[in-house]
């Protein structure tokens, strides 16, 4: 399929997105990575982010997604997130209170792996809430 790519996103809860794509923005662990037709298999983890969805016409819409894998491979673009949901369901509101308990969650922890752990789930959040920002208010 070089010239699109079948992407499906699925939470615990629903199938989210099952379509045909142009190209599919997911927010690995290591960065962004878009993924076109003919893309070679890979498997990553997934951040919190956007998975930002361009079909065929160029139009985009995005997902929120909370953690999970993406599987890429010949077949498409298969994403299985922990949480995921319309970017539109999903805003400053929503990170500023994950945020909030990332912090609580930090200042309780009392070993230096706790520490780290919940220091590396506040920074993921804040760098969600400048994403928010730069991504614009109709996106999101």
């Amino acid at each position: 399929m070089a010239d699109g790519v079948k992407v499906e996103i699925v939470s615990p809860e629903a199938l989210v997105l099952s379509a045909e794509a142009r190209s599919v923005v997911v927010p690995g662990g290591d960065g962004y990575m878009t993924v076109m037709g003919d893309h070679a298999p890979v498997m990553t983890v997934l951040k919190p982010g956007f998975v930002t969805v361009t079909d065929r016409t160029g139009a985009s819409s995005s997902f929120f997604v909370a953690g999970g894998f993406a599987d890429i491979s010949d077949a498409g673009v298969a994403i299985l997130a922990e949480e995921a949901k319309p970017a539109s369901a999903f805003g400053r509101a929503d990170v500023e209170a994950r945020i909030a308990a990332a912090q609580a969650t930090l200042d309780a922890a009392v070993s230096p792996e706790d520490k780290a752990h919940a220091q590396t789930a506040l920074d993921t959040w804040k760098n969600l809430l400048l994403e928010l920002g730069t991504l614009g208010a109709t996106a999101h």
